[in-house]
């Protein structure tokens, strides 16, 4: 049985899908539900609730941009193993995209204006990663995922108590983004020196204080 090999011109139309359900609002769907689907709403002042947008908007964000790194990396890896373990990841991180989305509706607010933007340039950098090599593309997944499981960490200790739903959906994001930093590890990622990961740590910052408010 003949397995079908898909062309560079293939592969990118496959990816304007993607980058279209990343972007446009509504069109994620989840493979799992929300871990908050089950829980009462929360009882919290204004003050809070924008606040929690706020930083739920940081989150989708950070997701739209996961999305485009992998789908990246997925253009550019050299081994197939590789590239159908990025795609299996962006997959796996739909779910996230959906359930911030649908949690910032239930705040009464929307994603971020700039998330095209974002999309564009974390597309780019997945893309160079996978060019230069597997071992330096599956490391930025690494060092990102650390990186991200640092945001959450934040993000979870600023909630107010009583929004269990967010905690709910951050809690099983830190989890998810744990895994997948293991599994590329494991993969053979390299692991990047401290300076790589300082950048990549104020870059992230410039972007959430951005996204918090746009």
């Amino acid at each position: 049985m003949s397995t079908r090999q898909y062309s560079l011109f293939d592969r990118l139309l496959c990816q304007s899908e993607q980058a279209m359900r990343t972007l446009v609002p509504g069109a994620a769907q989840a493979g799992r539900p929300s871990p908050a689907q089950h829980l009462r709403a929360d009882a919290v002042t204004d003050e809070q609730r924008r606040h929690v947008a706020g930083l739920m908007r940081i989150n989708h964000t950070g997701e739209v941009c996961a999305q485009a790194l992998y789908q990246g990396q997925a253009l550019t890896a050299k081994l197939p193993e590789v590239r159908g373990q990025m795609e299996q990841a962006a997959a796996e991180e739909i779910d996230h995209l959906a359930w911030c989305e649908q949690r910032l509706g239930e705040l009464g607010s929307r994603t971020s204006l700039l998330n095209p933007l974002f999309y564009g340039l974390s597309f780019g950098l997945g893309a160079a990663a996978g060019k230069i090599s597997d071992r330096i593309s599956l490391g930025f997944v690494a060092a990102t995922e650390q990186l991200v499981e640092r945001h959450l960490d934040d993000h979870l200790r600023q909630l107010p108590e009583d929004d269990l739903k967010s905690r709910a959906i951050l809690e099983q994001m830190r989890e998810d983004e744990i895994e997948h930093g293991s599994q590329a590890l494991q993969a053979g990622g390299v692991v990047f020196p401290r300076p790589v990961k300082a950048a990549m740590k104020l870059m992230s910052k410039a972007m959430t204080s951005v996204t918090y408010r746009i």
